[in-house]
């Protein structure tokens, strides 16, 4: 087995993710401000709704959503008990049209970026821009059908993922109790699994990828020296049925995906899971008040413009799991901006 996946490293490398993470927040907030004028409607309109706005503008739920909890972690924006939304004086100042201090044009210079136009066409669709707004039009989940496409990105996750799985792995020790055999859902490179078994000897694990990272997968599970713990089987997971487990991990997968996709997966996991089987929800979590934290907030908009999903809270991940049969547990933070909440199948 690979040394390296029990190793925890020394320093905590959230500054270096934020630096990547948060590369579409300055877009987004220049969308609002250059393509809608936002911010002078919204000090027109004080105390308006969310739904206001969405009738106002065009908005779709999931976009405007990521906007106002950036603008809230921003300060610029605040909302009340009733859902009321307020200007800040921040915003005021600086961001309304005729005041002495507007900053509009120091914006300017990235109104027609192609991150820009991809906001505009996700407020007004709710469908993803383009990968890094690359020119060949494809978004995130189109990309990755593509085996150079998948191998480059699945690198890209495996280099956080090291960091993210071996104190996840730590983290969740208190709740595996006896439980066995973990399934790694959308599992990626299968780093999560891997640093899952290597830390706990009582574990094997299977991860369910699609063509064709799966073969990406298979590759990375024998470099860690682990094809005798660690599965892979390929398939789409909306489509097939999940192999049986006890533990059922979604890392990072849900925050790809709208509300609608985000259930049916978590409805799989309920079908998936025997009583009293544990999931593990592992992501960047907004908080519950959609105010913060700033590093989640703006890596949400970064989701939202390339992915059909944005993060969510644990109060939206509970009432996702509403009816299925689930005890959510609390948040716990990891490492880096990221954590992981539980939930135990009744």
């Amino acid at each position: 087995m690979n040394p390296a996946l029990t190793l925890l490293p020394s320093t905590d490398p959230a500054q270096l993710l934020r630096f990547r993470d948060r590369q579409y927040s300055a877009e987004l907030i220049a969308t609002a401000l250059l393509h809608f004028d936002f911010f002078t409607w919204l000090g027109e309109n004080d105390g308006t709704t969310s739904d206001a706005i969405a009738a106002h503008f065009g908005f779709i739920t999931r976009p405007l959503d990521v906007l106002l909890t950036l603008c809230r972690a921003s300060g610029l924006v605040s909302t009340n008990a009733a859902g009321e939304h307020h200007l800040t004086a921040q915003a005021r100042e600086h961001l309304v049209k005729g005041s002495p201090w507007f900053l509009g044009p120091y914006y300017a210079p990235i109104k027609d970026t192609p991150i820009v136009q991809g906001f505009l066409q996700v407020l007004r669709t709710g469908k993803p821009g383009n990968w890094q707004a690359k020119s060949d039009a494809k978004d995130w989940h189109e990309s990755m059908l593509d085996p150079e496409f998948a191998r480059s990105f699945t690198d890209l996750m495996n280099s956080r993922g090291m960091v993210f799985g071996q104190f996840l792995a730590k983290g969740i020790t208190p709740h595996l109790g006896q439980r066995r055999h973990l399934l790694d859902v959308g599992g990626g490179s299968g780093i999560y699994s891997s640093t899952m078994v290597a830390a706990h000897s009582q574990l094997s694990a299977t991860v369910l990828e699609q063509s064709p990272v799966d073969a990406i997968v298979r590759k990375e599970i024998e470099k860690h020296g682990l094809t005798d713990r660690v599965q892979v089987v390929a398939g789409d997971m909306f489509q097939v049925t999940w192999p049986q487990a006890d533990i059922v991990l979604l890392s990072n997968v849900l925050h790809d995906w709208d509300v609608a996709e985000a259930r049916a997966l978590l409805v799989k996991a309920a079908e998936t899971l025997p009583s009293g089987g544990l999931l593990v929800i592992h992501d960047a979590f907004i908080h519950d008040d959609k105010a913060g934290p700033m590093a989640v907030a703006e890596y949400s908009a970064l989701l939202m413009n390339i992915t059909q999903g944005k993060c969510y809270s644990p109060a939206e991940y509970a009432e996702l799991m509403s009816g299925l049969g689930f005890e959510p547990g609390a948040y716990q933070d990891t490492v880096a901006d990221r954590g992981f909440m539980t939930a135990v199948k009744k």
